[in-house]
Formats: C-alpha cells, structure tokens, sequence
C-alpha cells in the first residue's frame, strides 16, 4: 500500500519543494501516512532531495497550527474581512509580527518585557514612516 502511494506523494513534495520561494528543507513534517517515508527516500536515492533532510512524523501536527491560526481568524472576524488582497496581506503580516513579538520569537527582544517591545515596534514604524 505505502508503495503504491508513494507516486502521489512524491509529486506532492514536487510541487510543494517546487515553489520559487522553497530551498532544499532540513526537515520535511508530515503525518503519519506511510507513504511519505517511501516517496522521501526514492527522492534522495535520485538526488531530487538533500540526503540529510529529516522526515518528521507527526500525526498531529497540523492540529497545533490550526490552534495557532484560531487566533488570527478571531481578529479578522469583527472587521468583516478586508477590502483588498494587499490590505488583508499588510494586515496579517501585522499580526503575525505582533504574535512573534509576544511569543518571545524576535531576538533581544522579551516575550514578557512590554517596555522592550514598545521600543522596537515604534523603532519599525519610525523606520516604515
């Protein structure tokens, strides 16, 4: 069975490592369908993938990101969408930025510390302006 579907799911990872914006992963998350680890190592022994990247099987992965994406989809709601694609870009990548900051994810600068993230967000619109 996992052999059988190992072409499916080598022309998926063609499409997705295909993109313009993707360069060769060292770790490629997946769930726990068994025809991943076949296709991944067909695409290394044709050098179509990096022999050190890691398969990561995890089956619920996803659910974690859509835990995370739960909190975007609350602040988008009350504006009834957006008007425009570069608006609802500019907007989301907004709030995505906020996220970081407030994970801890932005380097020196604290998850909890307030003060350090007020000065770097009116460091970046100082800078946008």
């Amino acid at each position: 069975m996992a052999k059988r579907d190992a072409d499916p799911a080598k022309r998926f990872f063609h499409k997705a490592l295909g993109q313009p914006h993707t360069v060769n992963p060292r770790t490629i998350t997946v769930d726990k369908n068994p025809a991943y680890p076949c296709a991944t190592a067909e695409m290394k022994a044709d050098d179509e993938l990096w022999h050190f990247a890691r398969l990561r099987k995890c089956k619920y992965l996803n659910n974690i990101l859509e835990q995370d994406h739960r909190r975007v989809k609350r602040l988008v709601r009350p504006g009834l969408g957006f008007d425009g694609f570069h608006t609802a870009r500019r907007t989301l990548a907004g709030y995505e930025a906020m996220a970081m900051i407030r994970k801890g994810q932005v380097r020196k600068v604290g998850g909890r510390d307030m003060r350090t993230q007020a000065a770097f967000v009116a460091e970046l619109f100082q800078a946008a302006a």
